[in-house]
């Protein structure tokens, strides 16, 4: 390489990683080795911890609570009855949740696609759990603030279809618990400059975002010292995790420019109230689910990840983590329709994966909140029960596959699925990276 053009790159790198650390180079580098099924992914990490009772049971306060109210609060994902009495998972002006959130889609998604009912966790844990959905292997000693040791699906795509960086995204509920750290693994094969780009909408585009990285403010390093102290503390505090995946990026002068005008436009519309929000947009998921459509409508990606995380209050507040599950199914409900009918380049085109990281223990903890109904740990045998879902063209519709004593699938599928789908699956096959149970979800209908 000439010395003037390393010297150009190198000053290329420096300036993106300040403002935006995770835009990384794009370009072909392999072709793909089978057909694609579809030109867009879509993978909810449907997480926080979704015990199976409420969820694909139906459960609602039976057999939770000693309450016989049975019923299905995710009426956008599933076929089924919803409760008929002590309704505490909706809204009202008086907080109490009497009022349930209406279905958006007239057609469920289990009757639009693929339900995998009884699914095997790989993991139990949060953190364990997402990075086997994003890696498709079980490091049983992954820990926290430890990247992937595996290639990503994100890696994968980017280095075996040669995807730009600005078509495969992370967005994260936030950048606690090392989700940030989950765009790319330190795996010496593949690594940062195969990463995705990541973003925390509601990190992003707070009040202290716009503080400190709207309008890309400059200060005066000798006499405005104090606003420079507190930005250096906002962004240490905010990206303390993504800091230690910085080295050795890069982008493309033409990404640049198209992700700094998608922040401005976004901060533009915060501001103004016009971002894109599911029409009950009371908790960080769904606020999270909504800034994802602004990033599909801007940049179409070809994988999009979605983290959530609500849920995990069921820990101590079952009422709450009711709300937080019926609310995750409006937003998802909501993201399904956005695409199908405002993002023209990727309705019919888009395949949509759904999974929780893991589910929740059979018995309760001794934890109590305001309604006296007892909170779910994630420690025990229960907690590796969950589900998945699939949905969009090439996709079978209306079929349910497994039951409790059919166990089909588990939740490292996720990768070698997204791979089938955009046409690599043989490249990630052949490099022997997977978990030796994990398959495509069309391999396993």
């Amino acid at each position: 390489m000439k010395r003037r053009e390393f010297i150009k790159k190198t000053a290329a790198i420096g300036a993106a990683s300040f403002g935006i650390p995770y835009i990384l180079p794009s370009g072909r580098l392999f072709a793909r080795t089978n057909s694609r099924l579809a030109e867009h992914v879509v993978l909810v990490l449907f997480a926080g911890g979704v015990r199976h009772q409420e969820a694909i049971g139906q459960q609602y306060l039976d057999g939770s609570q000693n309450e016989r109210i049975p019923g299905n609060i995710l009426y956008n994902l599933l076929e089924g009855e919803a409760p008929t009495d002590k309704i505490v998972y909706g809204t009202d002006a008086n907080l109490q949740g009497e009022i349930p959130i209406p279905a958006l889609l007239s057609n469920t998604l289990q009757r639009q696609g693929v339900l995998f009912q009884e699914v095997r966790a790989t993991l139990p844990g949060h953190y364990g759990g997402l990075n086997v959905a994003v890696q498709g292997n079980t490091i049983y000693s992954q820990g926290l603030k430890q990247k992937p040791l595996y290639p990503t699906i994100f890696e994968y795509l980017r280095r075996h279809a040669g995807i730009p960086a600005t078509k495969v995204w992370f967005v994260g509920n936030g950048i606690g618990n090392s989700v940030p750290l989950l765009n790319h693994s330190t795996h010496a094969d593949y690594g940062s400059q195969y990463a995705a780009n990541f973003i925390a909408p509601n990190i992003t585009f707070s009040s202290e975002g716009f503080k400190h990285l709207a309008n890309a403010k400059v200060y005066h390093p000798e006499y405005e010292l104090d606003p420079i102290y507190k930005m250096k503390y906002f962004l240490d505090n905010n990206f303390q995790n993504a800091a230690q995946t910085i080295g050795g990026i890069g982008n493309t002068d033409e990404e640049k420019q198209d992700i700094k005008k998608f922040i401005d436009a976004t901060f533009e519309k915060t501001r103004n109230g016009t971002v894109v929000m599911p029409p009950v947009s009371d908790n960080g998921d769904l606020r999270t689910l909504g800034y994802t459509c602004e990033v599909m409508k801007w940049f179409k990606p070809n994988l999009t990840v979605v983290n959530m995380n609500n849920i995990d209050g069921c820990h101590s507040n079952f009422t709450g983590y009711l709300r937080a599950l019926h609310r995750a199914d409006h937003g998802v409900g909501f993201l399904w329709d956005y695409i199908q009918n405002q993002i023209p380049e990727m309705s019919d085109n888009t395949i949509m994966l759904l999974v929780p990281e893991c589910g929740r223990n059979l018995d309760p903890n001794p934890i109590k909140d305001a309604n006296d109904w007892y909170g779910y740990d994630h420690s025990d045998a229960n907690t590796r029960r969950i589900f998945s879902m699939m949905v969009g063209p090439n996709v079978p519709s209306n079929m349910v596959i497994g039951n409790p004593n059919n166990p089909v699938g588990q939740s490292a599928d996720m990768v070698p699925t997204i791979a089938e789908i955009l046409g690599i699956k043989n490249d990630v096959i052949s490099k022997g990276l997977l978990d030796s149970r994990a398959k495509s979800l069309f391999d396993r209908i």
